[in-house]
């Protein structure tokens, strides 16, 4: 298939253009949210191709992937020529995040709307969103396999929280502080040298750098489970994490310590720093549990289902 959609997420897309279709990336000069084009920090095969407003109204488009209520809401439209998602091109609506909100209030922008396929990434969103009439599938993460790398060389946690700042309590970036007692916390991500951090890495970089560290601190309150949870139990790191939304299902007691308990948690992250040998341990039940469940191959196999539903 031929499909438009935006550079939103870049880790899930790089996941998402290993796969036997061509995939159209807007593109403008700024290569600001609505034009970013291809990745400049990942590795993205030559089936992903940058198209400009001019190539997007004039393409042959088999499907839309939203991903953002603006583009949902007139965006896609203009980019297609005038063509409308989910009535002259075939429409999903994939959903990479947690609701925010009331309970009762927590209603989807593509709720009841007709030809859109709502795509969500865990079941726990699935679960939370209220989406109407809309039909909903979930489709899990999938990640490309950086390999074993995992040293643990440094008695140190990793955290990688993009715009850890900004999204605050959402992202735990208020429980650092009481996470961090003896072990030194080091917070990677875009932004993170505002708090003191390591500033955004290319990923191959990032993996590595993450590696060296003993353990991988989760501290999400809110947000869909984090890709980058998963690559750094693919890494072979051990796992400290809050025991909220999607991160319940991802990662099993043999792969770390889970729990909403903020003194155990601290109280597991130094214990795992403190034993070399059951951190490696532990990574590696980690590594093994995500290679299992969060699989390109099954990934890829999912989506392409439901492309051909959508389609």
């Amino acid at each position: 298939m031929r499909i438009l959609m935006w550079h939103v997420h870049g880790s899930w897309t790089t996941a998402f253009v290993q796969g036997e279709h061509e995939y159209l990336l807007p593109v403008l000069p700024d290569r600001g949210p609505d034009g970013r084009g291809r990745a400049q920090t990942w590795d993205w095969p030559e089936s992903a191709i940058e198209v400009t407003p001019e190539e997007a109204a004039e393409a042959e488009v088999d499907l839309v992937l939203l991903q953002r209520p603006e583009e949902l809401d007139g965006l896609a439209s203009e980019w297609l020529g005038g063509r409308e998602p989910g009535r002259d091109v075939a429409a999903v609506y994939l959903e990479h995040n947690a609701p925010e909100g009331r309970i009762a209030e927590m209603r989807h922008p593509a709720a009841d709307r007709a030809g859109v396929l709502l795509v969500h990434v865990t079941d726990f969103n699935d679960l939370f969103w209220d989406a109407g009439r809309t039909p909903t599938r979930v489709v899990e993460h999938g990640i490309v396999d950086p390999g074993y790398r995992y040293t643990g060389e440094l008695p140190r946690a990793a955290v990688v929280v993009n715009e850890a700042g900004r999204r605050g309590r959402t992202t735990g970036t208020d429980l650092l502080p009481r996470l961090n007692g003896q072990v030194p916390i080091d917070l990677f991500g875009m932004g993170a040298a505002e708090l003191g951090g390591i500033e955004d890495l290319p990923q191959d970089q990032l993996h590595d750098e993450m590696a060296r560290r003993r353990v991988y601190l989760h501290p999400i309150r809110w947000t869909s489970l984090g890709l980058s949870l998963l690559e750094a139990m693919a890494l072979g790191m051990p796992v400290v994490a809050l025991a909220t939304t999607g991160a319940v299902e991802a990662v099993p007691s043999s792969a770390g310590v889970l729990s909403t308990n903020v003194s155990l948690l601290r109280r597991a992250v130094q214990e795992l720093v403190a034993d070399p040998e059951r951190a490696r341990e532990t990574g590696r039940a980690a590594r093994a549990a995500v290679l299992e469940r969060y699989s390109l191959e099954r990934f890829l196999t999912d989506w392409d289902s439901v492309l051909e539903e959508a389609a």
